[in-house]
C-alpha cells in the first residue's frame, strides 16, 4: 500500500475500522504545514448533495501523529489519519457470504481466504481515498513552493459532455455546481441525469480531467518508471477508476500523425509547442507543456435494484439488493482525490529530479 520512491506515502486503514490515513517519507524539512488547508481538502471530498451521495457523513478532520512541529515538517515521517466514526456494518454481516457484483467481495474473499475484512468492502472502499486526499494535500503543500497547480474537473457524467473550458472558467465554476462541472449548461444536463437514475435504483458514472500547470521538464524516468506510467498506476489506486488517458488519448487512433503532431516554435526566445495533443509527457517526460489527463469513474456498483449472485456457503444463485448508504454517482467527489494522487506522483519526480532539497529554506 505504498507509492513513489523519493516522495514515499504508505496508506493503511479500512472502511469500517477504526480510521484510515497516511504516512509520508521523504517529505523535505522546513516545509509550512497548513493543517487547515487538509481539512479543506477533506471536506472537498464530502458527500456534496444528498441526491447524489451516500448519507455516510464523516466529520473528517487530520489528526497528525508525527513530522510536524510548530508549524512545519520536520524531515521525519509525517503520520495522519482520519478517524472512522460514522459506521454501520449489520448490512455488510448479511452480505458476508454473498459477494456484491461490482464490487471486489469475490475476488478478496479468495485471494485472502475469507480473512478480509469484509465492512464496507475494506481496503477495497472508496472510504481509503480520504487517506489518498491526507497525503494529497501535503504534496500539493510542497508543488505550491514551485508555483505548480493541479486542478480536475468533471467533463462527463452519464455519457453527458461538457464543452472544453478554459483554466480561468474551470477555476471559477466548478465549485458552482453539485457535479464540479465548468460548463455551466451541461451540469445541469448531468444533474438531471443523475436524478432519474437516484429514482431507479441505480447509478451513474462519468469521467474527471486533471490539468497540472507549470510542470518544469524533465519529470520521469523512463522507460519503466515514465511519468504518465506512474499518474496511471496512482489513479488506478482509486478504487473507482477503470480506464486513464493523456492528451488525446484514444482519440490518437482516429486522427493522422500530422494532426496530432505538436510542432515545435519560438515565443520570446523560449522553445514553446503550438498545440498540447500529447497532454504533456512525451516519451515518458514531461516537455513542458500542461499535463492533461482523465480518468473514468465507473458507475456505483451498490444499487437498490435487484441484482444476481451465489451464496458461497451453499454454492447456489441468490438475489441481493444492496442495503445502506451509497453514492449515485461517484465523479464529484472523486475530483480532490484525482487531484490528490497525480499531486502525490508530481512531487516524487520532481525529489528525483533534484529540483526540491531536503530541507526547505
Amino acid at each position: 500500500m505504498s507509492l513513489g520512491k523519493n516522495f514515499i506515502v504508505t496508506f493503511f486503514g479500512e472502511s469500517h475500522g477504526e480510521c484510515v490515513g497516511a504516512i509520508i517519507y521523504g517529505c523535505p524539512a522546513g516545509l509550512k504545514f497548513d493543517e487547515e488547508f487538509i481539512n479543506q481538502e477533506l471536506k472537498r471530498r464530502s458527500p456534496i448533495d444528498y441526491m447524489i451521495s451516500t448519507s455516510r457523513v464523516e466529520e473528517d478532520n487530520v489528526k497528525v501523529f508525527s513530522g510536524v512541529l510548530n508549524g512545519y515538517t520536520t524531515g521525519a515521517p509525517i503520520c495522519m489519519a482520519v478517524y472512522n466514526r460514522n459506521v454501520d456494518s449489520s448490512v455488510y454481516e448479511e452480505l458476508r457470504f454473498k459477494p456484491r457484483p461490482g464490487h471486489a467481495d469475490y475476488p478478496a474473499y479468495i485471494k485472502y481466504a475469507g480473512f478480509n475484512d469484509f465492512r464496507g468492502g475494506g481496503i477495497f472502499s472508496g472510504r481509503i481515498t480520504a487517506a489518498y486526499v491526507l497525503a494529497g494535500a501535503v504534496a500539493k503543500m510542497v508543488l505550491k513552493t514551485l508555483n505548480i497547480e493541479v486542478i480536475a474537473h468533471t467533463v462527463e457524467i452519464a455519457g453527458i459532455k461538457a464543452k472544453p473550458q478554459g483554466i480561468e472558467e474551470i477555476r471559477r465554476n466548478i465549485h458552482s455546481n453539485i457535479v464540479r462541472c465548468a460548463d455551466l449548461d451541461t451540469a445541469h444536463l448531468m444533474i438531471e441525469r443523475i436524478r432519474k437514475a437516484m429514482e431507479n435504483g441505480d447509478s451513474v458514472g462519468g469521467v474527471i480531467e486533471c490539468i497540472a500547470l507549470n510542470i518544469p521538464i524533465g519529470l520521469g524516468d523512463p522507460p519503466i518508471d515514465t511519468l504518465e506510467g506512474d499518474i496511471a498506476k496512482a489513479l488506478f489506486a482509486i478504487p473507482a477508476v477503470k480506464g486513464v488517458e493523456f492528451g488525446l488519448g484514444f482519440d490518437f487512433a482516429r486522427i493522422y500523425g500530422s494532426e496530432c503532431n505538436d510542432q515545435f516554435t519560438v515565443l520570446n526566445g523560449k522553445i514553446v509547442m503550438k498545440t498540447n495533443n500529447c497532454g504533456g509527457i512525451l516519451g515518458g517526460i514531461s516537455c513542458g507543456t500542461p499535463i492533461v489527463c482523465r480518468a473514468v469513474i465507473k458507475p456505483t456498483p451498490s444499487l437498490r435494484k435487484p441484482q444476481k449472485t451465489v451464496d458461497l456457503i451453499s454454492m447456489e444463485e441468490t438475489i441481493i439488493e444492496v442495503k445502506g448508504r451509497h453514492d449515485v454517482c461517484i465523479v464529484p467527489r472523486a475530483i480532490p482525490v484525482v487531484e490528490s494522487m497525480v499531486s502525490i506522483v508530481l512531487v516524487d519526480h520532481i525529489i528525483r529530479l533534484g529540483l526540491i532539497k531536503t530541507v526547505l529554506k
